[in-house]
């Protein structure tokens, strides 16, 4: 059966609501390079929603730093908020993550992260719009 709340738009439509940024990242597949994201030392408590359709993602909860120079989560907020794909582009083998209700890149899924899942989703900012904790209660 079909997503039904799938959002789904033309590439122009996509241009007028994101940023260059965002458009580079969330539609292209890009990467914004390293320490350069306005989230990755980011401490502030919320939910990192997605920049391209506003579904939640991320809580701070799970972010931590990795070091890598991205924001990093080990996990979104449900399952469901995050879908994978294999990725093999630029001669290596990654977990693409993107979101589940517009198809947006986020970054990449790397086995080397804390416990309780293992896991670093290495997102980049131009993909995120944090919602701080006051407006999510």
């Amino acid at each position: 059966m079909a997503d039904t709340n799938k959002i789904v738009k033309t590439d122009a439509e996509w241009r007028e609501k994101l940023t260059p940024a965002e458009y580079h990242v969330c539609r292209e597949k890009g990467t914004e390079p390293p320490f350069t994201g306005i989230y990755d030392g980011c401490k502030d408590k919320g939910v990192y929603a997605c920049a391209g359709c506003g579904a939640p993602l991320f809580s701070s909860n799970a972010k931590f730093d990795s070091g890598s120079g991205w924001p990093s989560f080990y996990a979104p907020v449900a399952p469901e908020a995050v879908e994978e794909e294999e990725d093999n582009s630029l001669f290596m083998r990654r977990v693409e993550a993107l979101c589940a209700r517009c198809d947006s890149h986020l970054g990449h899924v790397f086995p080397d992260g804390p416990a309780p899942t293992g896991l670093r989703y290495c997102m980049n900012s131009a993909s995120l719009s944090l919602i701080p904790e006051e407006e999510t209660e």
